[in-house]
């Protein structure tokens, strides 16, 4: 699947944190139909055959909607259940052994944090990057918020589109406006909410607003 810089608008990520009795699938159907554009399951403690049937599970909602579907850090699974494409941060593989991993056809997405990272992510194959965090974020405590100016440096220094994540919700998004980010990419945002589609909607359409130039 190539990248559509349009399908980057609002990059929504899955967390089992707020799943509760509801279905994951289930879950990322309601974000899809509230206006996600991208989706991206991770994963960091399931074992192996598990991840692989929620993965397909959702690929199958994601192929009905035509849903670029992505999964982080775990190349085998992303190849075993034929996903577009992996999407891995600073310290997971590095993005060119990645790309030779996947192959040309498939979406890889790089986490970065500075204009270097980006520039060299961008030589190794990547087809889009995710920059970050913007905000303040509960979901990587460890990570550091990055200058508004640093992310619009980002934007400026690739050709490929700029994803802004970590700590954006419906109040703060506007704040990106001017940054040449061509999305956003939420987590609790959406699934936190008690209502996935009404939450997707709302920043769907913030996010609409953001880009606009």
């Amino acid at each position: 699947m190539k990248l559509d810089k349009k399908s980057m608008l609002l990059y929504v990520v899955t967390d089992r944190t707020w799943l509760g009795e509801n279905k994951l699938d289930e879950q990322v159907e309601a974000a899809i139909k509230g206006g996600a554009t991208f989706i991206q399951l991770r994963e960091k403690n399931l074992a192996y055959d598990i991840f692989v049937r929620e993965a397909l599970k959702i690929k199958k909602v994601t192929d009905k909607h035509a849903i670029p579907f992505v999964i982080n850090d775990n190349v085998q699974v992303a190849l075993e259940v034929d996903a577009d494409g992996v999407h891995v941060g600073q310290s997971d593989a590095g993005a060119r052994e990645v790309r030779r991993l996947i192959g040309e056809n498939k979406i890889l997405g790089v986490s970065v944090q500075t204009v270097e990272d980006a520039l060299l992510a961008e030589q190794n194959g990547a087809d889009y990057i995710g920059v970050g965090a913007v905000f303040n974020t509960s979901t990587k405590l460890d990570a550091n918020t990055l200058p508004f100016d640093t992310l619009k440096d980002i934007c400026r220094a690739v050709t490929i589109p700029v994803v802004a994540i970590g700590g954006i919700s419906e109040e703060n998004v506007l704040e990106l406006r001017g940054s040449g980010a061509a999305g956003i990419a939420v987590i609790s945002a959406v699934f936190a909410k008690p209502d996935i589609f009404k939450a997707s909607q709302t920043l769907c359409n913030l996010a609409k607003e953001m880009v606009r130039e």
